[in-house]
């Protein structure tokens, strides 16, 4: 699991591709759960936060570049 300080050495094109990885494997992860169950189901909870923690450092940098 990436810690934010290692996000924010990405490039702005690596975390939008990570974005798009990590949600694709959650929706992955919430289609396995409905199905059946999970073996770890703190991982749709990890997958969750890491997203949103993809998206907040990405919003922040595009706030920062506008501000300039």
């Amino acid at each position: 699991m990436l810690k934010a300080k290692e996000i924010r050495e990405l490039g702005d094109e690596e975390i939008r591709s990570r974005i798009d990885e990590e949600e694709d494997q959650l929706r992955q992860l919430r289609f396995q759960h409905a199905i059946a169950h999970i073996e770890n189901p703190m991982l749709l909870r990890e997958k969750r936060k890491l997203v949103a923690r993809l998206r907040t450092i990405k919003n922040e940098n595009e706030a920062r570049v506008s501000e300039e």
